[in-house]
């Protein structure tokens, strides 16, 4: 099989906000699409969304008015099921709920022909066990989209045991030639995207929870330092926490209690209280007209000369931070490169080394390093507006006053954390990166479509094995180790992928190599 052809119909069961995006998907690619619903006041209304939708393009020059026309032309409501008999895709966007998903299937496997290819959108039900009453449920896949369909790229194919190879190629080169980026995805709890996300939310949701920081400050590190287009809690305000709290639950309960999906009390409280976030005003953040402004815990300048530096180490995980001292006028500047050991930069009395995954009071005991100063990941040292640090308990507040400086004359924003392990990026990454190796390694999808999935499915600025490439997988792997000792839980533990990796001396980007 090959991508479908626009001569072939489309049929969308379900004219929500999903359905009628995924509809307007193909239609804009060319197909005749039969719209359906229970409700036929919810199809005009998904039409009018969608018509809607076009005149904005239209308005902005992004489309004309013929072309505009032209789609809304092939898109038709269909007042039965009936109408979709000579479908060659029915896509199923309904209610999530089990039994109302395999009813439904039931009734298009009579009305459908035999070729018809069925589809469900959706983000948490097993398609094996959606396919499981069909007479022919190697015809059943998941093709699941990301809201708004129309603008999110990603759309995850995914196969229960009983999907046809053929079919799942011919949804995923149908998606690619409607101008989506698809990935093949194993039918288990969360897919891709849903799966490998929760550490975005969690790690975040820890970090409040001990008082290593407040919502806004930690927001901005991970907007600013991370890259990322949206910082945690202004996300989950923004999908809702009814929502977020519930995927979460899913995820947990699906994979029977694993602490790596441990849902937060902070979350559950907010919902507890009503407080879903933007649609009730009310979340992590005020969004009442009254509502004061945010602010960010951004820390004082200080007026203080930075003369000499000094590097030791291995500098490849902070290259950008590098290439960045040595522009700096007026100081002098010397860099012993050291592949045995992290580097650490030396300024007056204090040493500043990138965090890892133990407190940096602990290292500081360990390493004898009294005036240690851990300071966070960054997508690039060199754009970055702003930094995070966080002083052992026996570093001086002299050292730390010496470490503020430095990176202001860098041209930062320096935000002074509590002592944590694997600070705010760093830990979020290294966890991240840990779950696409987990996925990775319990062949739900490769390392190739874990970066494509969370790029595009969430906007990520960089899928997470990349990230962990650009500061080897060595660094990641000492943060997790770090992470397990500092807390004592199953839930940091090592993915046995990336544990084998590091043992051979490989980056999982090699994983596609022939031995």
């Amino acid at each position: 099989m090959t991508a479908l052809t626009p001569t072939q119909t489309i049929g969308v069961i379900g004219a929500g906000t999903m359905g009628a995006g995924i509809a307007q998907v193909a239609a804009q690619a060319g197909h005749e699409v039969w719209l359906y619903d229970l409700s036929a006041a919810a199809v005009d209304a998904g039409l009018h969304h969608i018509s809607t939708g076009l005149d904005k393009l239209v308005a902005r020059g992004k489309m004309t008015s013929d072309h505009k026309d032209a789609v809304m032309g092939r898109l038709k409501p269909a007042q039965d099921l009936a109408q979709l008999a000579n479908a060659a895709l029915a896509v199923e966007v309904i209610v999530e709920k089990l039994d109302v998903k395999q009813d439904l299937f039931k009734k298009l496997e009579d009305i459908c022909p035999s070729d018809t290819i069925l589809a469900s959108n959706t983000s948490s039900i097993s398609i094996t066990s959606i396919a499981a009453g069909l007479t022919h449920p190697e015809r059943l896949v998941g093709m699941h989209f990301f809201n708004p369909a129309p603008i999110m790229k990603l759309v995850e194919v995914v196969s229960g045991l009983a999907t046809s190879q053929d079919v799942a190629t011919t949804i995923y080169d149908t998606a690619t030639a409607w101008g989506k980026k698809a990935v093949y995805a194993k039918s288990t709890p969360g897919f891709i995207v849903n799966r490998v996300a929760r550490p975005f939310y969690a790690e975040a949701l820890r970090i409040v929870q001990e008082g290593g920081s407040d919502f806004a400050t930690l927001d901005a590190v991970m907007r600013d330092c991370g890259g990322f287009r949206m910082g945690p809690f202004e996300l989950m305000d923004l999908i809702g926490h009814d929502v977020n709290y519930a995927v979460t639950n899913s995820v947990f309960d699906a994979y029977y209690g694993d602490p790596r999906f441990l849902p937060s009390l902070v979350q559950k409280e907010l919902v507890n209280a009503g407080r879903l976030g933007r649609k009730t005003n009310a979340g992590f953040y005020d969004y009442h007209d009254t509502a004061q402004p945010v602010k960010i815990n951004d820390y004082p300048s200080v007026n203080r000369s930075v003369e000499r530096i000094d590097v030791v180490g291995d500098c490849s995980a902070i290259a950008s931070l590098i290439a960045m001292l040595k522009t700096l006028e007026g100081v002098d500047l010397q860099i012993d490169e050291n592949p045995t050991k992290p580097a650490e930069i030396k300024i007056g009395s204090a040493v500043l080394k990138l965090c890892d995954g133990r407190f940096a009071t602990v290292r500081s005991r360990e390493e004898g390093i009294e005036n240690l100063i851990h300071f966070d990941l960054a997508l690039d040292y060199a754009t970055t507006p702003r930094i995070a640090l966080a002083k052992s308990l026996q570093a001086t507040d002299d050292a730390l006053l010496e470490a503020v400086a430095f990176f202001q004359k860098l041209g930062k924003q320096v935000n002074v954390i509590e002592d944590l392990p694997g600070l705010i990026v760093m830990r979020t990454v290294a966890m991240l990166a840990n779950e696409g190796a987990d996925a990775v390694h319990q062949q739900v999808c490769s390392p190739q479509d874990v970066d494509i999935a969370m790029k595009n499915g969430v906007n990520y600025p960089i899928g997470p094995l990349q990230w962990t490439k650009r500061i080897g997988l060595s660094t990641v792997y000492e943060t997790l180790k770090g992470l397990g000792q500092s807390y004592g839980e199953d839930r940091y533990r090592l993915s046995p992928l990336i544990l084998k990796m590091v043992a051979a001396g490989r980056e999982l980007d090699t994983l596609a190599e022939k031995d």
